[in-house]
């Protein structure tokens, strides 16, 4: 089992910037004013090739008032998920009252913590650290997050009684670190090699990635799917800043739920964190598998939902569509809606569309099956004949058009890719297809293959005759038929 280490400490004491040293990313909001992370927020980390979990929470400072109130309750639920806690202190602004609550507290739960004081360049340190020593810790570590100073060994200290065991984890994860059907077919394995692979692939957390403009439901829809209120719920449009990563599992399928900010407008985003957090957003689609986008009921489908769409569909991700607070409307109101989906997302009539109520659980248990649905299209292995065959049979019931007196003729077709499915197609004069049929085959394939819920790209290489640039070698006897030949005619002339 990956050993779980929590960050917990009041606002602006640098628990985000020790999270992104840790994981090497900018996964948490790092910025000079405090409340930036309100949720807690999930990230893997290293250390000497073992792998642990990292949580980044909101502060606790004692004045909280609204959403602020909830961020302590989310810091209090991580200490409960972790295996060690880091209490992160400030070496600059000395120990405070709401130090000493959180020390009390942590002394409550009697798990295994570690007092780490935090931005201690540049100053003389141990006077700094002096005053902490009243929390009444067995031990101090002294970092300074932002330059990694003394990070390596805080962390070495604090997954010390876990390093045996994740070793041990570590050496049965089996044969191959693969993530990708692309990466086996590649990785030029023995058949029985490669049956493990794929059979390794399936078992992996199908990841899936919640989108939507802000205040459409997303967090409510991933703690109803949780069970718990793990994700900030407040109602205030972007109460959710951060990507989150929340691992889970149901009927025995793991999945890394992807909870995201939600994506304003952009004459609204007056701060800089907002930006960076519609940058998570995408960042969190190109990452996902499958993208479950919530749209709002009760408002009129809009320019940003489409962009979103359109983000999904050129990062070829797989789509489910949920259309959330559905409960509570009349018939009337509810046929209007589903006109305007299918007038406005005909593009995307791929998707499963789910009407839901994230808030009393309405439909949310059969997103499952198209989620699942959509993952297992999107990967799906197709052997060269059948998508020759599927080809053959698509031109038996429509042939390809005519191109300057010439018909289009598709010779075979093969698998190029996966997540989303890529289909090669080779012929002659296949660029010179019109839109119309490229579609028709699209459709085709997507009947035939009965693949919902992932879009379905087809390439065209032309395959025209090879030696139409080339001068072909005559044979000897040629050669001599030839030079008979000319001589005749030069006599003639004479």
């Amino acid at each position: 089992m990956i050993p779980v280490v929590a960050l917990v400490g009041r606002p602006n004491v640098g628990k985000s910037t020790l999270f992104n040293r840790l994981t090497r990313t900018r996964d948490a909001l790092v910025a000079d004013f405090p409340g930036l992370t309100r949720d807690r927020k999930y990230g893997k980390a290293e250390l000497e090739e073992h792998e642990f979990i990292v949580i980044d929470t909101g502060g606790i400072d004692g004045t909280e008032e609204g959403v602020e109130t909830k961020m302590a309750e989310q810091s209090l639920m991580a200490i409960e998920e972790a295996d060690v806690v880091l209490f992160l202190v400030d070496g600059r602004a000395g120990l405070t009252v709401s130090d000493e609550a959180i020390a009390k507290h942590l002394r409550s739960r009697e798990k295994p913590t570690f007092l780490v004081v935090n931005k201690i360049d540049g100053i003389d340190a141990d006077s700094a650290c002096a005053d902490f020593w009243k929390l009444g810790v067995d031990a101090m570590y002294q970092i300074a997050a932002a330059q990694n100073r003394g990070v390596t060994a805080l962390m070495e200290r604090a997954l010390a009684p876990f390093a045996e065991k994740m070793q041990e984890d570590e050496a049965e994860e089996g044969l191959v670190d693969l993530t990708s059907v692309e990466d086996i077919e590649n990785a030029n394995l023995t058949e029985e090699d490669a049956e493990a692979a794929y059979k390794r692939l399936q078992e992996q957390p199908i990841k899936l990635a919640i989108i939507g403009r802000p205040n459409v439901g997303k967090s409510t829809l991933t703690n109803r799917i949780l069970g718990e209120e793990r994700v900030v719920v407040y109602d205030m449009p972007g109460t959710t800043r951060d990507s989150i990563y929340i691992p889970m599992e149901r009927d025995d399928q793991e999945y890394v739920l992807i909870d995201t900010a939600g994506v304003r407008r952009r004459k609204n985003m007056n701060q800089a964190v907002e930006k960076f957090s519609v940058i998570q957003t995408l960042k969190a689609v190109e990452d996902a598998n499958v993208v479950l986008l919530v749209i709002d009921a009760r408002e009129n489908i809009s320019d940003q939902d489409l962009s979103l769409l359109g983000f999904v569909l050129n990062a070829g991700r797989s789509l489910v569509l949920a259309v959330n607070k559905w409960d509570g409307l009349d018939n009337e109101v509810k046929e209007r809606v589903k006109s305007e989906l299918d007038r406005r997302l005909g593009f995307v009539d791929f998707a499963r569309i789910h009407f839901i109520s994230a808030l009393h659980g309405t439909g949310v248990g059969h997103l499952y099956e198209s989620v699942q649905e959509a993952y297992q299209s999107a990967t799906k292995r197709i052997s060269t004949s059948l998508l020759t065959r599927i080809m053959q049979m698509a031109q038996d019931d429509h042939q390809p058009p005519l191109v300057r007196g010439r018909r289009v003729k598709l010779k075979y077709a093969h698998a190029g890719g996966y997540n989303p499915p890529i289909i090669v197609i080779h012929g002659n004069q296949v660029n010179e297809l019109p839109g119309s049929y490229k579609r028709y085959l699209m459709n085709y394939y997507r009947r035939s293959l009965e693949m919902m819920g992932t879009p379905i790209r087809i390439q065209f290489q032309s395959s025209d005759n090879p030696f139409e640039t080339t001068k072909q070698k005559l044979t000897v006897s040629q050669e001599r038929k030839r030079k008979r030949l000319t001589g005749a005619i030069k006599d003639r002339r004479k």
